[in-house]
């Protein structure tokens, strides 16, 4: 696994959404902010430049100087505290970054003769703001900026991404769009309820939530519902996947993820087993000729 440090700047004025947090701003339940650090949960260390504010893990914090000096003061901060060869930049208003993204920027960032990864967008554009750079070439060329111009505070980030061999990474088409207006909130939040992404975000919502670290198959936990649903009634659904959640933890305490997943899967397959002994019964005695 590759290593490497990540920095999200979190601050702004957000002008367009009137003023407010955008960092802060929820969607699915969970704020951007946190959106964003979840797709990077295995960075060495991760600094967020901003006001700070509680946050679903650790990070360490800066601000840029001045405060709303943009991106580069704020990249020049956040890079101060870091110490890995590679760097991970992120805008904090990602909502549907995914860990994929992320990995497939620290892979090309990896080839010879480049000193980092963007993200392009469907039209082509690069997103400085969702790439990997080498730390290095970043912190020499922050440096010249900063000497060349006076300060960091105000330049475009363009200034330092011309000067930067990096490689283009055409990305989930959604990875970089990012939550500039009320209108880019209520577009992102309207998508994670659409059919086919609503389950997936609410169960990450809900580990999120609860702190738990667990994989589990999620069709499963739903075939085990809709047997017990079908097989005894329509309320033991809820109450046997609570069950069943109840003895994976017991089975698994002190265990690894990985083990107290496959202690869910364990216990999903003996009720759904019994749920089907349950519903033959149910069947057999219903049916004709019973003694």
């Amino acid at each position: 696994m590759t290593a490497y440090d990540a920095i999200i700047l979190a601050g702004g004025a957000a002008k367009r959404l009137g003023g407010a947090d955008k960092p802060g701003l929820s969607v699915g339940g969970r704020a951007l902010l946190d959106r964003v650090l979840a797709a990077c949960g295995d960075a060495g260390s991760t600094v967020v430049v901003g006001g700070r504010r509680p946050t679903v893990r650790p990070v360490a914090w800066a601000r840029e100087v001045p405060e709303g000096g943009g991106p580069l003061a704020a990249l020049g901060a956040g890079v101060r505290l870091t110490r890995a060869e590679r760097v991970l930049v992120l805008s904090a208003d990602l909502p549907f970054l995914s860990e994929m993204t992320v990995r497939s920027l620290l892979d090309a960032s990896g080839e010879a003769g480049t000193e980092g990864a963007l993200c392009t967008d469907r039209d082509g554009r690069d997103q400085p703001l969702v790439a990997v750079y080498r730390a290095e070439p970043l912190r020499r060329e922050l440096a010249l900026l900063a000497a060349e111009h006076g300060s960091l505070a105000g330049l475009p980030l363009r200034l330092l991404t011309a000067e930067l061999a990096l490689a283009r990474v055409e990305a989930d088409p959604l990875a970089s769009f990012d939550c500039d207006t009320w209108e880019d909130i209520a577009a992102a939040r309207a998508r994670i309820r659409e059919h086919g992404t609503v389950l997936d975000e609410w169960i990450t919502a809900v580990k999120n939530e609860l702190g738990i670290e667990l994989d589990v198959d999620t069709a499963v936990l739903l075939d085990l519902a809709r047997d017990a649903a079908h097989g005894v009634a329509r309320p033991a659904a809820p109450l046997t996947t609570f069950l069943v959640g109840y003895a994976a933890a017991l089975a698994s305490s002190g265990k690894s993820p990985e083990e107290g997943a496959r202690a869910v899967a364990d216990a999903s397959r003996r009720a759904t087993a019994l749920a089907l002994r349950w519903e033959e019964e149910t069947q057999a005695d219903s049916g004709p000729g019973t003694p």
